[in-house]
């Protein structure tokens, strides 16, 4: 079945094409993502996520970021071309898991849809 995501890590676990995976936002993946949304501190990039105004590019590379940071070597266009159950809520609720194992307290309005 493979590794177990460890929590204490900041690791998550999610099903991507019906294959169980870990993703971690490592210390390089984070610096993947400050240079990818043009940030230049860990804290920019926790304000950024915490606007909850997230764009489907955005969600492939924070999750491409989470999956490569967890051992797994996907692009974003692999991530891009892969199926989550429930569709893009599915792919938003991965990305607000590993936002909030990342950066706990301090993302609020996690990415995705939101009620009006």
């Amino acid at each position: 079945m493979g590794a177990r995501a460890n929590r204490h890590r900041g690791e998550i676990e999610a099903i991507f094409d019906g294959e169980r995976r870990v993703l971690c936002l490592t210390l390089g993946a984070l610096a993947e993502l400050e240079t990818a949304f043009a940030v230049d501190s860990l804290t920019g990039l926790a304000e950024r996520f915490s606007s909850g105004r997230l764009k489907a590019d955005d969600l492939i590379r924070i999750i491409a970021a989470g999956l490569r940071g967890g051992g797994n070597l996907f692009s974003d266009e692999d991530v891009a071309a892969m199926a989550v159950a429930d569709g893009l809520a599915g792919f938003a609720r991965i990305a607000a898991e590993l936002l909030q194992a990342t950066f706990g307290a301090g993302t609020e309005n996690p990415p995705g849809p939101h009620p009006a």
